[in-house]
Formats: C-alpha cells, sequence, structure tokens
C-alpha cells in the first residue's frame, strides 16, 4: 500500500531578523523591512505552488516580512491571494503578527461597473474578498491603487477609513498617485482621523517621476513609501546588457510592460555603464538598483519579484553594500543624466 509523506513542518531560520534593516515608515510606529517580497508574478493559479511556497519561506527566513498583494494578481485575477492563503495556512499561521500583509483595489477585478476604480462600494466589497481569499482576519495595510479621477477623493479615501475602522486593515495606503492628488489624499484621511501610512509608487534608475514633488510631499507630511518595480521589469539586470535577447519580455510584440522609451538604445546604453559601476563596486547590477533606491531618504523598502528563491537571495545581498560614495553618485548621476 502506498503511503504519502506529509509535508515538513516550517521552522524559519532563528536568525531571519540579525541582517535586515527595518526602516521607520514615515512618523508611523511601523517599520518593514527594507525588502519586500511582491506576489504580482509567480504566484498564480498556472505557477508552481511548491515553488511559490519555497519563495515565501525564503523571503521570511532573511527577515523579509511584508509580502505585497493585490486583487487581480495572478492570473487568473484573485489566485495569488489564494495562494498566498495557502502558503500562510500551511507555513506561516504560527508568525502572523511578525508579519505585514498588504493588497489593493482599484485596477479592473470583475466584470461590470463595480469591478474597477475608486467607488466605495467596489473598495469595500473587494477587500472582503480579498480577506476571504486569502484566509485572513485583516490586512496590516490595505491600498487604493490607483487614483480614479471618476470618484470623488474625499468617498475613495471614506471607503480607506471605512476599511481601518471596520478592522479590516490596520492602516490604509495609496498607491500611483501625483504628489497633488497625494497631498489631498493625506488631508481628507487626516480629518478623518486615519492618517495615511504609506505610498507605493514605481521609482527606479530609469523611472525617477517621484523625484518631481512627491517625495517631498512624502517627507513633509511623514508618509512612508515602498517602491515598485526597482529593477524596471529586468531591465537593470544582466539580462539586457548585451542587447534584448529572443524570448524577454522586451521582445515580444504583445509586451505591455515595456514601453519604446524603456528599451531605447539610450537606456540599454545607460544598463551597460551602469554595470561598470556595480562590478567596480563588488555588486550585481541588480543589486546596484536597489541599493540605490533605498539610498533616497524618503524610500522606506523596495519591493522585489522572484521566480525562484535564489533571486531573492541575489536581492538580500544587496544589503551588504548600500553606501555610495560621493563619487559613485556623481558617476551614477553622469550616466543617467546622459
Amino acid at each position: 500500500m502506498l503511503t504519502t509523506e506529509p509535508n515538513p513542518v516550517y521552522r524559519p531560520n532563528p536568525e531571519r531578523y540579525q541582517n535586515m534593516p527595518y526602516p521607520r515608515c514615515g512618523r508611523s510606529g511601523v517599520r518593514l523591512s527594507a525588502l519586500s517580497l511582491g506576489l504580482w508574478q509567480n504566484f498564480g493559479g498556472v505557477d508552481s505552488l511548491s515553488n511559490a511556497r519555497a519563495m515565501v519561506q525564503r523571503a521570511f527566513d532573511l527577515g523579509i516580512t511584508h509580502f505585497d498583494l493585490a486583487n487581480n494578481y495572478g492570473p487568473p485575477y484573485g489566485s495569488a491571494e489564494t495562494t498566498f492563503g495557502q502558503i500562510m495556512k500551511q507555513d506561516l499561521a504560527p508568525y502572523r503578527d511578525e508579519l505585514i500583509i498588504s493588497s489593493k483595489a482599484g485596477y479592473d477585478m470583475w466584470p461590470g461597473p463595480y469591478g474597477i476604480g475608486g467607488s466605495r462600494k467596489y473598495l469595500i466589497a473587494s477587500c472582503d474578498q480579498s480577506l476571504k481569499r486569502t484566509g485572513l482576519e485583516y490586512f496590516d495595510i490595505f491600498y487604493s491603487h490607483c487614483m480614479d479621477p471618476d470618484t470623488p477623493l474625499e468617498e475613495t479615501m471614506g471607503a480607506l477609513d471605512t476599511i481601518v475602522r471596520s478592522g479590516r486593515a490596520l492602516y490604509a495606503g495609496i498607491s500611483n498617485y501625483s504628489p497633488e492628488k497625494t497631498r489631498e489624499a493625506v488631508a481628507i484621511l487626516k480629518s478623518l482621523g486615519t492618517p495615511l501610512l504609506i505610498h507605493q509608487p514605481r521609482y527606479n534608475m530609469l523611472d525617477r517621476w517621484i523625484e518631481d514633488g512627491l517625495t517631498d510631499v512624502l517627507k513633509h507630511e511623514g508618509v512612508g513609501s515602498i517602491v515598485f518595480s526597482p529593477l524596471s521589469q529586468g531591465m537593470l539586470t544582466d539580462k539586457y546588457l548585451n542587447g534584448i535577447p529572443e524570448g524577454s519580455r522586451a521582445s515580444r510584440s504583445e509586451q505591455i510592460y515595456f514601453s519604446e522609451d524603456d528599451i531605447s538604445a539610450e537606456n540599454l546604453s545607460k544598463v551597460q555603464a551602469l554595470n561598470e559601476v556595480a562590478q567596480a563596486r563588488g555588486q550585481s547590477l541588480a543589486q546596484l538598483a536597489l541599493a540605490w533606491v533605498l539610498n533616497n531618504d524618503a524610500v522606506t523598502s523596495a519591493i522585489i519579484g522572484a521566480s525562484r528563491p535564489e533571486q531573492i537571495e541575489n536581492s538580500v545581498a544587496a544589503l551588504d553594500n548600500l553606501e555610495f560614495s560621493d563619487d559613485e553618485l556623481t558617476t551614477i548621476e553622469g550616466i543617467l543624466g546622459a
């Protein structure tokens, strides 16, 4: 008679907090791991559950305590939350109070007029669905994933206030908001008694839009930030050092992650020059890119993605060399400004 071995009990690394920095998130009492694991890709229903489980375990073993989700991460939509819920139940449930788990709503999720945007109906219904998929009692952070120009900002922020006051989440966040709308969101939430904890914008060496006003707003208002796409969807890795390889994301005619500006000859030239700086520092290009975004004093944490545990290890190794000399920063500015 065949028998199956039970899944081994996961026991996290007892030294997991020794080497990971935990910067304070704005003026709050929350400290985030300097690197956070994003579940946008490779955690969907079409992906390997055992690999997803191995990546989450390795991240936690290395001191990553923040796991970033959204309602429509997959594919299919919602499946990344379901995957994380399974991992949570199997491995991380005893350590729930050591974790920051976030989710978001704003982009399209289900058909019809109530499955997208910033309405109270959509945000609260979506949060409830996300809690059910993950099996959690609450999220640590729940975000408005994007600004909805057709919904009054008071309604969207009011929904976040309700989500926090009802116990569905502990803190409110926003993502992809302009400096002006961020300032307005801060003021509305402050008036409601639910401070804005965090903003999640895109930021990397090739996309520095947050430096044109947003970082000033965040620092003035005491709001933390967690940046996504710090490696510019792989552009700031060794993958593109010799041009655009066949079969890569950037080579696909149907690609949606790269614009023509992203994969321009000018950007590829910058990537090659930045790699020389990285080599001189004893880092990979990806490690340099992570260290650089974390050097911005408005940035609390950077979200990394991964398709296997070794990539997480490589990203965490960036934390071994976060300091930049003035000469290095001048050289990098010269490359990026070229």
